[in-house]
């Protein structure tokens, strides 16, 4: 839900799909969402959840009764290869991913998916409220901010080389603390 604020536009892609619980969301917000994962399994369980989803709240989005979501666009490929025309969405959406996303490959296949000006936004790590982390970061003698400045600097500059106009946010939630990255086509 965090990164739901920063979408702009109504063509949405999310890499890196999982169990569909973001496409859920921009589905019920009348997007255009598109989701695309590696993993089979992910696919076919988040074809399941919204469809399941679905029956349970008909209301949410204009379903269609025999397969839910009017539309479930879901796709099993790579970042570093999307299978999509150029120019095709406003926001891209990264939650939690793994190494393949400061790739130069990814960020590259990233900004030609991108409509001019479109956004590129990812949220790669969130640091949890708890009693431990706040003893460790004492016993270390080290501050969070000195750890999020570290991690900020290791997101960022894959964003700058690839062209991005880059902006990185942290938002104070309730359960921590995460770290949102908004890259800009020019």
């Amino acid at each position: 839900m965090s990164v739901v604020p920063f979408i702009e536009g109504k063509r949405v892609l999310e890499i890196g799909h999982g169990p569909g619980h973001l496409q859920r969301i921009l589905l019920s917000r009348g997007l255009v969402a598109v989701g695309i994962d590696e993993s089979a399994q992910m696919g076919r369980l988040a074809k399941r959840n919204l469809k399941k989803h679905t029956s349970k709240s008909p209301s949410l989005v204009h379903p269609n009764p025999r397969s839910g979501y009017t539309q479930i666009n879901l796709t099993r490929g790579l970042a570093q290869s999307l299978p999509f025309p150029g120019g095709s969405f406003e926001t891209v959406i990264a939650t939690f991913p793994s190494e393949y996303i400061t790739d130069p490959r990814t960020l590259a296949e990233v900004k030609r998916c991108l409509s001019s000006g479109g956004r590129f936004v990812v949220l790669p790590v969130a640091w949890p409220r708890s009693r431990i982390l706040d003893w460790l970061f004492r016993v270390t003698g080290e501050a969070p901010s000195e750890a999020l400045e570290l991690v900020t600097a290791r997101f960022n500059e894959p964003f700058i080389r690839a062209g991005f106009e880059t902006e990185i946010q942290t938002l104070d939630v309730k359960s921590g603390v995460l770290l949102i990255i908004l890259a800009k086509k020019p």
